[in-house]
């Protein structure tokens, strides 16, 4: 069997829009606005990035259903929730292999 990358080969860094059904699409909107109005903090990491969450805005069934529409269209990002007991924060991370962090910069800002 010869080494042609046919079972291996990686996404390309680049969102598919298309990946997410016509259907879908109104509530990844509405889900993206959601995420963005509820970023409380950011934090880099060594490959991708971590994003605080107020729960007040969104809550954690929410924030699962954005990563599951998310990973449809950037199959390449590595998805944590991260929630901290009693009422301590809950954070989201998108990391991934050389180069995702770089194309986050560019998605999220700096």
């Amino acid at each position: 069997m010869s080494d042609d990358g046919c079972c291996n080969s990686e996404s390309p860094l680049a969102c598919n829009l298309d990946a997410i059904s016509a259907s879908e699409r109104p509530r990844y909107n509405e889900l993206r606005k959601m995420l963005a109005a509820s970023a409380a903090g950011k934090r880099e990491l060594p490959d991708g990035i971590a994003i605080k969450i107020s729960t007040e805005r969104m809550a954690l069934a929410e924030l699962a259903e954005w990563i599951a529409l998310e990973r449809k269209c950037c199959p390449f990002f590595e998805f944590k929730i991260e929630v901290a007991p009693e009422a301590g924060p809950v954070w989201v991370s998108l990391t991934g292999r050389a180069g995702v962090k770089e194309f986050l910069s560019q998605a999220f800002g700096k």
